[in-house]
């Protein structure tokens, strides 16, 4: 069984007629059975990601429906108001009552909605990053591995993309023991106790990550997951191989191109060719609507000023990222830059 069923025997909640109100309660142990347990799990997977649904509506769904998130767990995870989550989910169930039935996972819809189910599963991992040093955070990292891991398992779902998609999770998750320290202050990946990585979920990553390049579809799930890797086969932070990584990211604004991305590339350039010259990468975005409320953004900024010497100009940028922080984790880690802008007494 997967290391996540003790979790998931407790959450799981496989049936579509349960979506309403009332309605007896399902006999979790028989439906836990191990052939019918992931059957079932990838028939609501897919059931969740209706094409009448956008993604944050399908992302909900599947915390709500196949991990069993109340609407408030899914509020704080997502960053959203219960008001919106609870439409979100009163949407979702009726597209699924429409439907009437689980995905049949012998139908074409199990390729034509692959992209969809690819895509929640993405964003559900990235927002557990987001928010990795509380408990929802990591069990949302835990849920998306599962269940690209589940995904795996079906031949028409078994991908380059796919791979490509639990390697970066898998290379990803391995560095969550030494993102924060004992009172969940955060650390960030270069001063990190890289001993402290998960050695097991990196082997699993380059293993997908193979698996993820003998096909002919290459895309941004597999440039990502080796910009991981890239920095998983460094031993320390002065021996990453910045070249790759700009390389890489060049593929991947070719390949997926958005603000986000771009900001990624300026960061490495900076540590490519120095600090100044990231912080000339960085403001040349600065036009960009999205990345004004993108709190990594002004942290950038203020790193690379801090760096360059620039102490004011840092501290006004961790001011802007504070306000705009979307949990404690990332507040109080731009609290303590704003402090390390302070002069040194002597």
């Amino acid at each position: 069984m997967s290391q996540f069923a003790h979790f998931y025997r407790g959450r799981s909640r496989p049936e579509l007629r349960k979506l309403g109100d009332g309605g007896e309660a399902p006999d979790v142990e028989a439906l836990f059975q191990p052939a019918e347990t992931k059957n079932d799990q990838l028939r609501m997977l897919y059931s969740c990601c209706h094409p009448k649904l956008n993604e944050k509506a399908q992302v909900a769904l599947v915390l709500h429906i196949l991990c069993r998130f109340s609407a408030a767990e899914i509020a704080y995870a997502l960053l959203a108001s219960e008001t919106a989550i609870e439409k979100r989910l009163v949407r979702g169930k009726n597209a699924l009552a429409q439907s009437k039935h689980l995905l049949d996972l012998k139908s074409d819809d199990v390729v034509a909605r692959l992209p969809a189910v690819q895509r929640a599963l993405y964003f559900l991992f990235n927002e557990g990053y987001h928010g990795a040093a509380s408990a929802v955070g990591a069990d949302l990292c835990k849920e998306a591995i599962y269940l690209v891991e589940l995904l795996l398992e079906h031949p028409r779902a078994r991908t380059g993309p796919t791979y490509g998609l639990a390697a970066l999770m898998c290379l990803h998750a391995a560095r969550l023991p030494a993102r924060a320290d004992a009172s969940a202050q955060f650390i960030p990946m270069e001063q990190q106790d890289r001993s402290k990585w998960d050695v097991e979920l990196i082997a699993r990553g380059f293993a997908y990550l193979e698996q993820s390049v003998r096909g002919r579809e290459l895309t941004d799930y597999q440039i990502e997951a080796a910009i991981a890797s890239a920095h998983a086969s460094a031993l320390s932070a002065d021996e990453t191989d910045w070249d790759t990584i700009v390389s890489l990211y060049d593929s991947l604004i070719a390949v997926r191109p958005s603000a986000i991305v771009a900001l990624n590339r300026a960061i490495a350039v900076g540590h490519q060719a120095g600090p100044e010259r990231g912080l000339e990468e960085v403001l040349s975005l600065s036009g960009d609507d999205v990345l004004v409320t993108y709190p990594f953004y002004w942290a950038t900024l203020g790193e690379f000023a801090l760096r360059s010497g620039k102490r004011n100009e840092a501290k006004r940028s961790f001011r802007k990222a504070r306000e705009l922080a979307r949990n404690p984790f990332e507040r109080d880690h731009y609290a303590a830059r704003i402090m390390a802008c302070s002069p040194v007494s002597v």
